[in-house]
């Protein structure tokens, strides 16, 4: 789609939390600080054009990143990034192994069922690890709908997504046998960490 503003859109035309100029942005301060915080090997789900893989990676922490698009798998892998191009829910190796599975810029959304996708977090993730996502500000609930991304009258096919604020992450953790251990602020982002329920984690402090 040509154009400048890009903006996901519900199936009921409301507006959905989306910062895709972020991705192409370097990291600020406040994000470097928390990247630095995670423990390695990291899984980055919904990597996009691997901002994140690239700030994790200058600081020699393994990390992999995994994203269904071609073009921002393209992206990442121009920046040096070690990505797959296929969905969390195909193959993943290491499943089970990772210290860390990571869901940030909404990507608690991907699929529309955030207890599926947790529960399969929590099967990469290895005992103890933590999976970390991002959600949006307490009283926003949580919901699943039809969207798509348009921009300049063009529009993309509609999928199924969900939107999480960290009021109710719990409750949807709960389903996939994990426990919120920690919640944090990043500069205006919420930012919650999640490991499997009765083990002791290694959660970003």
């Amino acid at each position: 789609m040509s154009g400048r503003t890009l903006v996901l859109h519900d199936d009921r035309g409301q507006p959905l939390p989306f910062e895709p100029s972020r991705w192409h942005r370097p990291a600020s301060p406040a994000e470097r600080e928390f990247l630095a915080r995670l423990v390695g090997p990291v899984l980055d789900v919904g990597c996009g054009p691997g901002r994140v893989l690239d700030v994790l990676a200058r600081r020699r922490v393994a990390v992999l990143g995994v994203d269904p698009s071609p073009g921002a798998v393209a992206l990442a892998r121009r920046r040096g990034g070690a990505v797959l191009q296929r969905s969390v829910f195909d193959p993943i190796p290491g499943t089970g192994r990772w210290e860390t599975v990571l869901l940030l810029d909404g990507n608690i959304g991907i699929g529309g069922d955030p207890r599926r996708l947790l529960r399969r977090c929590a099967e990469l993730v290895r005992p103890g690890g933590a999976v970390v996502i991002e959600v949006e500000p307490p009283g926003t609930g949580w919901r699943s709908c039809q969207a798509r991304l348009e921009r300049d009258g063009e529009a993309s096919p509609w999928f199924s997504w969900a939107v999480v604020g960290c009021d109710r992450v719990g409750e949807l953790a709960a389903a996939a046998l994990l426990e919120v251990r920690q919640v944090i602020r990043v500069e205006h982002r919420w930012i919650a960490s999640l490991a499997r329920a009765g083990t002791e984690s290694r959660v970003c402090a």
